[in-house]
């Protein structure tokens, strides 16, 4: 983890660095304009307007090689205040500047920082001189809106990134190679999963026959472990009345999260962000005695969020999305027992992923924050405390952030890191007082009186979708053997020879269970098994004059050169193994 002074010089440096990179432009293109170029998590980023001129990839190589000459031209770097009037006469040839300065308070400082013949608006702080800068690294070049808005001109955007040391940069530029290998969308892609298409829409992406399987094999996975811990599940609509998220307060305090409402019939329906309501209203279809509870309802449900578009991402944020969500209605004496149930099957689902790699938070409420949280201390004190009571008690070390609860209640998030990039919740318990009270929810207590369930929303997949991503990205898409799409390829030697021995393996083998292809195409054998290796199938049967003889089977593992053989009864006792143990290697 990077601690708080490495980030404060990072920052230093990166910013710097993208005023270098504004020079070298201004050099090479003397009529370029300048927006904003900040200091991002990821290095910086620059937008300028170029006019009639467009940068390509290739492009940037030229920019670095000015960049270098003023590294060596060892600029010193100078800061200076000026008042508004200074600033616009400086500055009154860049419309961008011109604007920047125009939005500033009339009695603010405004600083200004100079190397060598370029001057830029900036807060700073600055390194000392241009030779610090010489361990950078331009990116890649995009189009981004002036202020974000597609109404107004595109520019075009450079990224870059500036670390103290050869090393450093070096070790930065490998986790980006590696992201890129890792990326989900990119092996999405490669290995059919799931596509999407502007004419279906922005984040609405949609699984292809492989990756449905995929989804198929999670949901039925967390459907069965969730049955035999005694969870009831059910489908309910992907739209709701407007009214039903006015009672849950879901459209006083996520409206601007939601799709627009549908009028139709003189009556108002939504796209549902989320749950929670239509699960509410199936438990109050009936009346509960206190034996009845916890009542555990679940639901892979398709959820719809108006993500903005710039933060729509494959399928792991999407506009469209699968919970794999559940809402448990108990009294006050069963949360501790309930939220542990919860917590043991989140770690249970861990284990069988090999995640390990993960840090519990405690997320609060803002006190301050009046129009986010429900506005009810009594009940917030109430349930934070019984949060915190039950992680203490069963031993779960945890940090608490404040301001990250859901509107009605406090929660538990699992966050976990994944192999590149920063760290994602995949779990969440949140604890609820709020919605069963607005909801008007009861059951019958023991001594006959109405009493008010307590709710538990809970997520152990988090969004199936999601989930899909961090598991592709984990594995660089070599999923486990109970994941894969295709679980077995098999390649008789000769087409001619050994095609009906093969027919004969691939239907016993389908009889089983097992997704399996035979590969029957007039092509090399070494072509079909680079391939196979290439589509990440788990295991490539390759059978010919032996094994037809002997009535046997050898195979290759993914990733590995060596074939062993096997009798038809041991290879299928071995990756039924595979299969039930949920091993994640072959």
């Amino acid at each position: 983890m990077i601690n708080i002074k490495e980030h404060a010089t990072l920052s230093i440096l990166n910013h710097s660095c993208a005023h270098m990179l504004a020079q070298a432009v201004k050099r090479l293109y003397p009529r370029a304009k300048f927006w904003v170029g900040p200091c991002i998590k990821e290095g910086f980023y620059y937008d300028i307007d170029l006019g009639e001129a467009v940068l390509r990839e290739e492009d940037l190589e030229q920019i670095s090689k000015e960049m270098k000459k003023i590294v060596k031209e060892n600029k010193l770097i100078k800061r200076k205040e000026l008042t508004k009037q200074e600033a616009f006469t400086l500055f009154h040839e860049d419309p961008y500047k011109m604007d920047l300065i125009e939005n500033l308070k009339d009695d603010e400082i405004i600083t200004a920082y100079t190397q060598g013949e370029f001057t830029d608006l900036c807060h700073g702080p600055h390194v000392e001189s241009t030779k610090l800068l010489k361990h950078f690294k331009l990116l890649k070049v995009s189009g981004a809106y002036y202020k974000g808005d597609s109404k107004n001109k595109m520019l075009q955007r450079i990224y870059g990134v500036c670390f103290e040391s050869e090393e450093d940069l070096e070790k930065h530029l490998h986790l980006l190679e590696e992201a890129k290998e890792r990326d989900h969308r990119k092996l999405g892609k490669d290995l059919d999963l799931f596509m999407s298409d502007d004419l279906v829409g922005r984040g609405l992406p949609m699984f292809l026959p492989n990756g449905y399987i995929i989804w198929e094999e999670l949901e039925n996975y967390i459907k069965r472990k969730e049955r035999k811990l005694g969870y009831a599940h059910v489908m309910t609509p992907c739209v709701g009345n407007v009214e039903l998220y006015k009672t849950s307060g879901h459209w006083d305090h996520y409206k601007e999260n939601m799709f627009p409402a549908m009028e139709m019939d003189g009556e108002s329906f939504v796209l549902r962000p989320m749950n929670c309501p239509h699960h509410m209203m199936i438990y109050a279809n009936k009346l509960h005695s206190y034996k009845d509870l916890p009542v555990r309802i679940g639901e892979i449900a398709h959820d719809f969020r108006y993500e903005a578009s710039g933060a729509v991402k494959g399928i792991e944020r999407a506009r469209h999305f699968c919970q794999n969500d559940a809402h448990l209605f108990v009294t006050k004496q069963q949360i501790k027992s309930e939220f542990k149930a919860v917590v043991d099957l989140i770690f249970d689902v861990y284990k069988d992923f090999h995640i390990t790699d993960y840090r519990c938070i405690l997320s609060l409420r803002d006190p301050e924050d009046k129009e986010k949280y429900h506005p009810d201390d009594a009940m917030w004190d109430q349930a934070e405390n019984e949060l915190r009571e039950v992680l203490k008690e069963l031993n779960i070390e945890y940090t608490e952030e404040i301001g990250e609860a859901a509107f009605y209640g406090p929660k538990l998030d699992v966050n976990v890191k994944p192999a590149v990039g920063n760290e994602i919740t995949l779990s969440t318990c949140q604890l609820d007082f709020c919605l069963p009270s607005k909801f008007h929810l009861k059951y019958i207590d023991q001594d006959g009186m109405k009493r008010t369930p307590v709710v538990l929303h809970r997520a152990i997949l988090g969004s199936l979708d999601r989930f899909i991503a961090y598991i592709i990205e984990e594995t660089k898409g070599v999923l486990p053997l109970w994941l894969s799409p295709v679980q077995i390829n098999i390649i008789p030697v000769n087409c001619t020879y050994h095609l009906d021995y093969a027919n004969t393996i691939k239907e016993m083998l389908r009889e089983k269970g097992y997704r399996v292809e035979l590969d029957v195409r007039d092509e090399k054998l070494s072509y079909k098994m680079r391939e196979s290796q290439t589509r990440k199938i788990p295991y490539t049967l390759i059978l010919g004059d032996q094994e037809q003889e002997n009535e046997t089977i050898s195979f290759r593992r993914h990733g590995e050169k060596k074939t062993e053989t096997l009798s038809q009864t041991a290879f299928v006792s071995y990756i039924q193994q595979k299969i039930e143990s949920k091993d994640m290697n072959f």
